[in-house]
């Protein structure tokens, strides 16, 4: 592989979920935050010997780098994203790329016209469990599909603050959710009406914990039908996901709590109420997400397993979700694109 130099803008969870990939990759990374924080990470990882430095400046970071990592809160995505592609550098984008469709359209939109990759970080496609369902529909193995279901839980985020303000997050259906909306596109097609419930309130980071549940149902062009279940629990909520996907031809489902393996930490220990999941494999999956990623800008023939336009695509799913738990009416995805 080519030179690989990276441009790590956070240094939260995610931001030390892929930096050990980028490494793995013999990535050179160069590390910038608002609040100084990139500093402390650059520091961890220069100590023990990896090419990592915090520069000062959102400039300094986009003059030594060839593709940038936005690893921030999602308010802040836009605006990075988008000077990221205007000084012509690829960009990786953790999920969801924008609070609204409207805006995640605007910064695909920019991606190509400056002839660069827009690669929004939907890593549950890396997992096993979820690659093999794929692999398995796409074989045809369960027919037509007919129903699919989805949950995730994890404990409410008490990590940052911006996480319990759903102006800021999308809250549950948003933030956590899009992870699984993103996976029934994959796996069913498109969405054309969209239906959910939202349960608790969402409150500030910092107050009591509180359950918030959400369902979701999808409707897909084909027919089939989407449940998507989602939960912010308690601070001893587990993290787990799980699915059940039926068609006419069979059934195949999965449960994370019956297959523990490999384990992300954000600093040597795993935070408390830090929802980054497991996978049995001994590879990091945000390694073989951004592998796959970097390989594909000097491979104009590769296409990633998720492109920009899927990322527009759950943003604006996502944001129907919203809107139909906000006044208990379906909504077609038509009149959601907003």
């Amino acid at each position: 592989m080519p030179p690989l130099p990276i441009g790590l803008l956070g240094a939260g969870g995610i931001a030390r979920a892929h930096l050990p990939g980028w490494l793995d990759l013999g990535a050179t990374v160069v590390v910038h935050t608002q609040d100084g924080s990139g500093e402390k990470l650059a520091a961890e990882y220069a100590g023990r010997g990896h090419p990592v430095t915090a520069v000062p400046t959102l400039d300094a970071l986009l003059e030594h780098c060839r593709a940038v990592d936005v690893c921030t809160p999602t308010p802040t995505h836009k605006e990075l994203v988008l000077a990221a592609v205007a000084a012509g550098r690829h960009v990786v984008c953790e999920k969801p790329l924008a609070l609204t469709a409207a805006d995640a359209a605007r910064m695909a939109a920019a991606a190509v016209a400056a002839g660069v990759r827009l690669h929004p970080a939907h890593v549950v496609r890396y997992f096993p469990a979820y690659a093999a369902l794929r692999a398995a529909v796409v074989r045809g193995d369960l027919g037509r599909l007919a129903v699919l279901r989805f949950t995730r839980a994890a404990a409410r985020p008490q990590w940052a603050p911006w996480f319990g303000d759903p102006a800021q997050s999308g809250g549950v259906l948003m933030d956590l959710m899009v992870h699984d909306i993103d996976i029934a596109r994959w796996i069913a097609g498109d969405v054309v009406r969209v239906y959910a419930r939202t349960r608790g309130a969402e409150l500030a980071t910092g107050t009591p914990a509180e359950v918030v549940t959400a369902t979701a149902v999808l409707t897909h062009a084909s027919g089939a039908i989407s449940h998507v279940n989602g939960l912010w629990g308690l601070p001893d909520q587990p993290f787990r996901t799980t699915f059940r996907v039926a068609g006419s031809d069979g059934l195949l489902h999965h449960d994370s709590a019956a297959a523990p393996g490999f384990r992300i930490t954000a600093q040597g220990v795993r935070a408390p109420n830090e929802g980054i999941p497991s996978t049995p494999m001994t590879e990091s999956p945000y390694l073989t997400q951004l592998r796959e990623f970097a390989a594909s800008w000097d491979d104009p023939g590769l296409v990633p397993r998720v492109r920009a336009d899927d990322g527009v695509a759950a943003v604006r799913v996502a944001r129907a979700a919203i809107e139909s738990s906000r006044t208990g009416r379906a909504v077609d995805l038509e009149e959601s694109s907003r």
